[in-house]
């Protein structure tokens, strides 16, 4: 009786041997036996690039091949796929990207800032060759978000996708609020701990999140990514007043990422929101991260998970070569490259809702009554408004929440509160979303 042919391992070359590119070398020797079973075969790690040869990694090493070019690499080291885990749109991530897709190898991606500037041309090249580009990991971590809109809603047109999509603003925001620490404070906190890097501008300023929203837009309306296209404001203006403020108005304070398809074109905004505390949304804390999509079929889906880290950024590598190691090739942002829709920009002006408004002014009389003929003239309704103490001639915070509004109607009020003589610093504008 003839014994069964062991099936040919899937061969991997991993670019990249930081926190994740370890993790994911740590996971397949841990978990290697259930991946195989699985995945119907092996996954065997063949060859390995990194910067620092002598670097002290723990990892067993000793019987994969090294090279010191990532790109030489991807183009000799006999591999069926090519994973890229350096980071950064330019330079040497591209160049193995590209390299890799050129050998005919397949590649696994968490490379967000790659994918939101390269995306549609990477996924066209690997098309037209019959490869697979999977980047499970470049959004929102272990949470498997691109599948589930990719292939569980592919039934459903959808209408917007938002969330929470980098931990470090989540956890800034979130010991902001449990703790009453300013910004500044907290952001080292966060540094010391490992959440934020030694230059947090990526994540503190918007930019991190944009490329993730960029990247979730083509999946989830079939567009080619236009990074181009988002808004990005960042929370660095956000105060600890602030979010006490909110949270008396039944609100919390969140970096989203939204995007939305409607009649006059694709929105694409990243920037703080007060969101209301009875949605899902404002319950996800620290270093969490969130998505939710709606369709018109299933509704809203959201899910939930550990945006960063080794284990789970790891694990969706994983579960990418998983794909691969089965035969799956789905189509990089759900049509074909070839087919992807240029998608008409629909400006941040063109937003409506109510907004937060939060004044330093000197308290005397007739700076209200300047505030509110500034919003009047532009057709802004108040809602509301907050004011705590009384000090002549010195700084008090005023807080206004406006009715629904425009933004360009917005933008302009604001101009001229700013402008006025007692207005001591920019004013603090949050939008709220009612989601």
């Amino acid at each position: 009786m003839s014994t069964p042919l062991r099936p040919a391992p899937l061969r991997i070359a991993i670019a990249g041997l930081g926190t994740v590119g370890a993790g994911v070398v740590q996971l397949l020797a841990k978990n290697g036996a259930l991946i195989a079973e699985r995945g119907g075969r092996p996954l065997e790690i063949v060859a390995v690039s990194a910067r620092d040869r002598t670097k002290g990694r723990g990892l067993d090493l000793a019987k994969i091949a090294w090279f010191d070019d990532a790109a030489t690499m991807a183009r000799e080291a006999p591999c069926d796929v090519v994973v890229e885990l350096i980071g950064g749109s330019e330079g040497v991530a591209r160049a193995v990207c590209e390299t890799a897709i050129a050998a005919g190898r397949h590649v696994v991606t968490a490379n967000k800032a790659l994918l939101a500037h390269h995306g549609t041309a990477l996924a066209a090249s690997a098309e037209a060759k019959g490869l697979t580009i999977a980047y499970e990991a470049a959004v929102a971590g272990g949470i498997p978000i691109i599948k589930a809109i990719r292939e569980g809603l592919a039934a459903n047109r959808i209408s917007r996708v938002y969330g929470i999509l980098n931990g470090t603003c989540n956890y800034i925001l979130t010991q902001m609020r449990k703790t009453g620490a300013a910004f500044g404070d907290v952001l080292a906190d966060a540094q010391k701990l490992g959440y934020a890097e030694a230059d947090p501008s990526f994540d503190v300023d918007g930019v991190d999140a944009a490329h993730k929203l960029a990247v979730l837009a083509g999946v989830a309306f079939g567009t080619k990514i236009d990074f181009a296209g988002v808004h990005v404001e960042g929370i660095r203006r956000v105060g600890a007043q602030d979010i006490q403020f909110a949270r008396e108005l039944g609100y919390r304070i969140k970096l989203l990422g939204i995007a939305e398809l409607g009649a006059g074109g694709l929105m694409q905004r990243v920037h703080p929101c007060m969101v209301p505390l009875e949605t899902p949304i404002a319950h996800v804390e620290d270093v969490y991260n969130a998505v939710v999509a709606e369709g018109d079929f299933v509704g809203r889906l959201v899910c939930e998970g550990r945006g960063a880290g080794a284990g789970p950024t790891a694990s969706a590598v994983v579960a990418d070569l998983v794909d691969i190691a089965h035969g799956r090739r789905p189509m990089t942002f759900q049509v074909p490259a070839g087919k992807l829709a240029e998608p008409a920009r629909l400006a941040i002006s063109a937003r409506r809702g109510s907004y937060y408004i939060r004044l330093d002014v000197v308290d005397r009389p007739g700076v209200i009554a300047d505030v509110t003929a500034a919003l009047r003239d532009e057709a802004v309704s108040l809602a509301s408004m907050l004011q705590r103490g009384r000090a002549p001639d010195e700084r008090v915070p005023v807080v206004l929440v406006t009715h629904e509004t425009s933004e360009a109607a917005m933008a302009k009020a604001l101009a001229r509160i700013a402008a006025l003589g007692a207005v001591l610093e920019p004013p603090v504008v949050v939008r709220i979303e009612s989601l």
